[in-house]
């Protein structure tokens, strides 16, 4: 059974059993995934299972009965029909094969993870893209926000670790992650996986463009050659072979000229032709590489 108490009840009771523990030990205490516990059911976003109710009321020693709305079956969000459900059982509609789906796997194979994982109790699916809190800050609360939220219909959240300088786009639901396995991308870490560019985004031009702007956007970086060249390049860095190879043969299919793979895991795009094709072409959505362009070409 599902349990749904009054608006904010849930919030308060999860808020009460984790006074002076962290996520993880809380987690554990419920044998539930720490993330799930502190994006979904604290958020009230999903409804507390009748034994995860019954343990938080334990932890505090409070008796939250009297705040019960109603109790409903665990395959309630089934009954419910999809998008309006706020229960694990979701329902997304699978995503078209477009620009816009192409260029968020781009973003996913650069600075992305997508988690699947279920052990006892703890189930957690979701895709999660990181960057630097600042640099990355609008490039990631806004246009990868949105891009997901057009696809998806789904708003992401979005988290800081201000100790680490990192922040994070998530979204949670396995009918997403399910959804993403199918057009091509693999859960769980991408380097043993040695995950490359889906083959329905290599076999049509205009979904390589895009995937390799979010591959930009994400791992790669706008620099001087050296101190001494004041000449600019586009650098992509990958410690994935397959994702390496595939990156640099779209950019040769595409009609660019990359340099030789450097040290395993990195290739430039220096020529000037190039680099004017590039923005002309594809261009950056993460303006840190736009106006990095712009100051360093000033």
């Amino acid at each position: 059974m599902r349990i749904r108490l009054q608006k904010g009840k849930q919030r308060e009771l999860i808020k009460k059993a984790k006074l002076n523990l962290k996520w993880k030990d809380l987690g554990k205490i419920l044998n539930l995934n720490p993330d799930y516990i502190r994006n979904e059911l604290s958020n009230e976003t999903r409804l507390l299972s009748e034994e995860i109710f019954k343990k938080l009321c334990e932890i505090i020693k409070e008796d939250y009965n009297p705040l019960i709305l109603e109790k409903l079956p665990d395959d309630w969000g089934k009954s419910k029909g999809g998008k309006k459900s706020k229960g694990n059982t979701k329902i997304i509609k699978s995503s078209e094969k477009n620009e816009r789906l192409a260029e968020l796997i781009g973003i996913i194979l650069g600075d992305g993870h997508i988690e699947e994982r279920i052990k006892d109790n703890a189930r957690c699916y979701a895709v999660k893209i990181a960057g630097h809190i600042e640099r990355d800050y609008n490039y990631l609360s806004s246009y990868v926000s949105n891009l997901i939220e057009s696809i998806y219909h789904e708003k992401p959240s979005i988290y800081k670790d201000a100790n680490y300088g990192v922040m994070w786009t998530v979204i949670h639901g396995k009918e997403i992650v399910k959804d993403l396995l199918n057009k091509g991308l693999k859960s769980g870490n991408k380097k043993r996986n040695n995950q490359g560019i889906p083959k329905w985004i290599k076999e049509n031009k205009a979904y390589l463009k895009v995937c390799l702007r979010g591959l930009i956007d994400t791992d790669g970086s706008v620099h001087c050659i050296s101190k001494n060249n004041r000449n600019l390049r586009i650098c992509f860095t990958s410690y994935i072979p397959l994702l390496m190879q595939d990156t640099r043969n779209a950019f040769i299919e595409l009609g660019y000229s990359p340099s030789k793979v450097i040290k395993g895991n990195q290739f430039f795009i220096t020529r000037k032709d190039n680099l004017i094709k590039y923005q002309e072409e594809i261009g950056f959505s993460n303006e840190k590489h736009l106006n990095r362009l712009i100051k360093l070409a000033t």
